[in-house]
This record gives C-alpha cells, structure tokens and sequence, in this order.
C-alpha cells in the first residue's frame, strides 16, 4: 500500500563532487541518479586508495567553485550525458576556467597542495548510493539544536521534502520501502537502502566554506549521525518541484500516520 508522505520541495544536481551545486525545478532520475549528477571529480593523483576523490571534507574551498555551462563549450566527442555537465568552472577569485583545463586543475592542486586531475565517471562518483534525500523538518531540528539557521545545502541532498506529517528524522522509517515521486506506473522510484551518516561537510557554509562544528555535533546528538537516507533507483522517470511523495513501506513496518 503507497502512503502520500509529503512532496518535492527542491532538487539539487552537484555535477562535480564537493564543488557547488545547481537547484532545479525539473530533471531527469535515470539509473544512476539525476542526470550528470555527480559525474566529474578532482582525483587525488598520489592516492591509491579506492576513494581517491577530492573532497570539501579535504578542501573546504572546492565548495566555493562553481560549475558553468557554456553553449558554445561542449564536447563534441561526448554523449547524451555531457548535455549535463559544465564546461567551465568559476572559481573563488572569480575567473572562469575550462573544467578540464590544466588551469584550473593546477589552481585547486595549488590549494590542496598536492597534484590532482579531473576525471570523468559515466555512472557517477558517489559515496553511497546514487540518490539522496532529506526532509525540511530534519533540517530545521538540527539548526535549532545547534543554534543557527542552516541553509539545507550544507546536506548536498539531491531531493528535499515538504514532510505532510511533520516530524524531523521521519527519514529513518523508510529504510526498507520504496519512494515513489508522482502517481501512476511511471512514476519514477527509489529503494531507500540506509540512513546517511553524516561527516564534516555538513559543518561548512555551501558559499563561505566557513565551519560550524556545532552543526555535526547536534546531528551526533540528535540522531546519531545521521541525517535523510541514501535510495537506489529502481524506476527511471521525471522528477519535478511539487511531486507527491509516496512511501510504500517496508514489509511488517508501517508508516505513522
């Protein structure tokens, strides 16, 4: 049985990992999450690990480069997906430089202090699952807990919701079900697969990159870290600003009405 749970607040696309995002009104949620979600990072060239992606958790500055998109700057070699992704990156000191120039990799290795390139993954680099989403009231709680208004992009969610039955970390109780984002066969959908263990990047400002630490101490407090839930897609669609929400909850757990 679907359950109507709220609806779709905003949508956010972050096109390079850590570097700021895009809000949207509507979009595309295919197989891997939000089209040209997510589909370049800075990789850390001396790191052989198996997460060797720059982060803001590394550098908070990459949050203050800003993604651009010129019409006259695509690829032409490229596919469907570069429709999506920037061809230029703004950065801090406001100078506009292509996205896989050696300008711009050599400005952000200047601040890191180590060499990095920019690299291109077709399916996306995410940290768990392709999709995130978080709801308003969870936002709110955690900005009176920790004493100031927070702008819900601290979070990087990819959805956020207008919750019909107010209560913050409602999240939590749809690990297990589906969410469905509109009505009918078509409409697009995600299996909520786990909570999302928050980690400092909810403690910088998405336009300073100032911290708060006391951001990340009242989700520790609150929730145990965690904030909104990871989804993986289970039916591709459109995905718009206003869309109900359905939850059709996970076997023997029952949604509060």
């Amino acid at each position: 049985m679907l359950i109507e749970i709220g609806a779709v607040e905003a949508i956010f696309r972050y096109p390079v990992k850590s570097m700021g995002g895009e809000r949207l009104e509507v979009t595309n949620l295919g197989w891997y999450g939000l089209e040209g979600d997510r589909r370049l990072a800075f990789r850390q060239m001396g790191n052989r690990s198996g997460m060797p992606w720059l982060t803001a958790s590394k550098l908070p500055d990459l949050l203050r480069f800003v993604p651009q998109r010129r019409e006259d700057g695509g690829r032409q070699d490229g596919d469907l997906g570069d429709l999506y992704l920037p061809t230029h990156i703004r950065t801090p000191d406001g100078k506009e430089m292509p996205v896989f120039g050696e300008d711009l990799a050599t400005e952000v290795g200047r601040r890191y202090g180590a060499p990095v390139e920019m690299m291109q993954l077709r399916h996306g680099i995410f940290d768990e699952t392709s999709i995130s989403v978080i709801a308003s009231d969870t936002v709110r709680e955690i900005g009176r807990l920790a004493g100031r208004s927070l702008d819900v992009r601290r979070f990087r969610p990819n959805v956020l919701v207008r919750l019909l039955r107010s209560a913050p970390f409602q999240e939590d109780e749809w690990v297990g079900g589906v969410l469905c984002f509109g009505e009918g066969d078509d409409a697009p959908a995600i299996a909520v697969t786990m909570r999302d263990e928050r980690c400092s990047m909810v403690n910088l400002d998405p336009d300073s990159a100032s911290p708060a630490p006391e951001v990340m101490k009242a989700v520790v407090r609150a929730n145990q870290n965690n904030a909104g839930i990871y989804g993986a897609v289970t039916r591709i669609g459109r995905l718009a600003v206003g869309q109900t929400i359905f939850l059709r909850a996970a076997p023997g757990k029952r949604e509060r009405a």
